[in-house]
């Protein structure tokens, strides 16, 4: 009896104590969930500093990639040198040029101000002059609205440059204060871009291992990620840049005052539905109303013949359609996203609304595949 007795009783104790243990395994579990949450929190708190920095390195990694793998094919497999050409190539074909433009709009912003404040630039004497070449129809269509009272426009104008003012020399004044952290900045970049370069693929393999979800859900998030982050960047980031570059090259050819700055305006004004237009259109109205037909007729034609085909010819090309979304979406992402996140957010936006629309087109997909 008692060997028998022994094994009920072994068999009545078993379960409970199985309980006891998966129990006691789910509360380990949760602790080493909850325990990672803070960790990777604590870390992400630690690089928010220099969160610019880390960001454009992993976008720059991403875009530079296909050319790291063909320099590392021509270098037999030497990750080093393949890394380091790689990103001397984009100092020389993105960051220089960048730095470049970047003082250049400075010194312009600067003189333009200069111009405005001795009196040599005078933007109500300008509209001034254009009014007076107005035909009769024009110039009382304009007072039926009051654009013709020069003391009201010159007042909005005033104060509209105030605040202009106020904004640039505020930003002027942060830059300098904060060269020190732009420059520490610059060189995390750089040696974060070196490595995301050398050991991408190894630390993509590891994240996609590391990640809770299905192997193909991971990889279609994936190779949706990495196909935005070209499309937004080339297909946004270079076709406002060419369409730019061709504006302030034309307004340069043309004479007109400060041509970098006008050019670096049209580049982020591509983004509106009306794009660079809202920026050589009244430049070209004005020389056709104020006796420089010739200027004015090669201006619009410059604009709409070359600038507005830049983003029908260039985007296909460098996007792709499989990498496309609406424009309605990637404006309303882009703005949203520099709304909240500044410059960054003109990558940031879009990637977002793509991986929301990714993740939203798997979950569709597979309730149609469950309900069929």
């Amino acid at each position: 009896m008692l060997p028998y007795a022994y094994g009920v009783l072994n068999e009545d104790t078993r379960a409970p104590v199985k309980a006891c243990m998966t129990e006691t395994r789910t509360s380990q579990d949760r602790t080493f969930l909850l325990l990672v949450v803070v960790v990777s929190a604590a870390f992400a708190w630690i690089l928010w500093p220099f969160f610019g920095a880390v960001f454009w390195a992993a976008i720059l990694a991403i875009l530079f990639m296909p050319l790291c793998r063909r320099l590392l094919r021509s270098m037999h497999g030497r990750r080093t040198p393949a890394a380091l050409a790689t990103e001397a190539i984009i100092l020389l074909m993105v960051i220089l040029p960048a730095g470049l433009v970047s003082a250049a709009l400075l010194q312009e912003g600067v003189g333009l101000y200069e111009r405005m404040h001795s009196g040599e630039l005078s933007p109500s004497r300008s509209m001034q002059a254009a009014l007076e070449h107005l035909p009769p129809w024009a110039g009382a269509f304009l007072e039926r609205f009051g654009l013709t009272n020069m003391a009201s426009l010159q007042e909005r104008l005033s104060s509209g440059l105030s605040k202009g003012l106020q904004v640039f020399v505020g930003s002027m004044f942060d830059l300098g204060q904060n060269t020190l952290d732009f420059v520490v900045s610059f060189f995390v970049m750089l040696y974060l871009l070196f490595f995301l370069l050398r050991d991408g693929v190894e630390l993509s393999r590891c994240i996609k291992e590391a990640i809770p979800l299905r192997k193909d859900v991971l990889q279609k998030l994936a190779f949706k990620f990495t196909n935005v982050v070209r499309a937004t960047v080339k297909g946004n980031l270079v076709v406002a840049a060419v369409q730019g570059l061709l504006g302030g090259l034309m307004f340069w050819f043309l004479d007109i005052h400060a041509p970098v700055l006008w050019g670096v305006l049209m580049a982020f004004l591509s983004l509106l539905p009306a794009g660079s237009s809202v920026v050589w259109l009244p430049v070209a109205i004005y020389f056709m109303v104020t006796g420089s037909v010739w200027k004015g007729l090669v201006l619009v034609g410059f604009g709409v013949l070359v600038i507005g085909l830049v983003d029908n010819l260039l985007r296909p090309i460098l996007v792709g359609r499989d990498a496309r979304m609406p424009d309605y979406v990637v404006l309303v992402s882009t703005l949203g996203g520099m709304a909240i996140f500044g410059l960054n957010g003109f990558v940031i936006g879009p990637v977002i609304a793509a991986m929301f629309m990714a993740a939203w087109h798997i979950v569709a997909t597979e309730e149609n595949e469950e309900a069929g």
